[in-house]
């Protein structure tokens, strides 16, 4: 028995051992998936709408990354264990476009007509696009980051978002109304990986999205802008 206490006890040190050294030797990049899916969303009852009885279609813009960084891909970093900084970015669409394709899913979800283009607009209102969509929506990114700190026997991970965004009559030229969303989230999980990353900034992405559709204004100016 006592030998085998041993044998066990080795093992573990062993794997402590290969994790650590693993830790530290880190890669130069982690890339990890950011979406939104809004299959499980809570569409509030004052948003809904019923596409059958409007013909009004909604555009989308991809949104304007307006952070203070040097490399505006970057969304993100580690602290390894030796305190070696390992930058985040994203594996396959720009943090950009995966906000706007988030809001164009929501907007589905509630039941509005959301065109498959994605627009391109700089939120001024002499260049509001002329399309055949009624009500266009765009904004800007002023915080996204996703952050971990390796440690052990844990690591902490901390994902924060912050969002202008800005409502527009397509057909009239007019910027009908702004509003302002953030949301920050914290964890702890043993083990690191780059789906663990990923994971925080898809959780603040639709914390976001969700909250900015709790603000009623923004819905109501939404809705008279459709009816119209």
């Amino acid at each position: 028995m006592k030998i085998e206490g041993l044998r066990w006890i080795s093992i573990w040190v062993m794997l402590f051992s290969v994790l650590g050294f693993s830790g530290c030797a880190g890669p130069g990049l982690y890339s990890v998936n950011m979406y939104y899916d809004a299959d499980n969303a809570a569409i509030p009852a004052y948003l809904k709408t019923n596409v059958k009885t409007s013909d009004a279609v909604i555009s989308v813009a991809e949104f304007t990354d307006t952070r203070q960084i040097d490399d505006r891909l970057v969304i993100g970093r580690v602290i390894e264990k030796n305190d070696m900084n390992i930058l985040v970015m994203p594996k396959n669409i720009k943090a950009t476009k995966v906000i706007s394709n988030g809001i164009k899913q929501y907007l589905r979800k509630a039941g509005y007509k959301v065109a498959d283009k994605i627009e391109q607009w700089d939120l001024k209102e002499d260049t509001i696009p002329q399309r055949d969509g009624t009500v266009l929506i765009g904004g800007n990114i002023e915080e996204l980051e996703i952050y971990c700190r390796r440690g052990f026997p844990s690591n902490s991970y901390k994902a924060s978002i912050k969002l202008t965004v800005v409502i527009a009559d397509m057909a009239k030229g007019k910027i009908l109304y702004e509003s302002k969303v953030e949301d920050s989230h914290l964890n702890e999980y043993f083990w690191f990986s780059e789906e663990h990353l990923g994971d925080q900034a898809s959780i603040v992405l639709g914390d976001a999205i969700e909250k900015l559709f709790e603000d009623k204004t923004l819905a109501q100016k939404l809705k008279e802008a459709i009816a119209q």
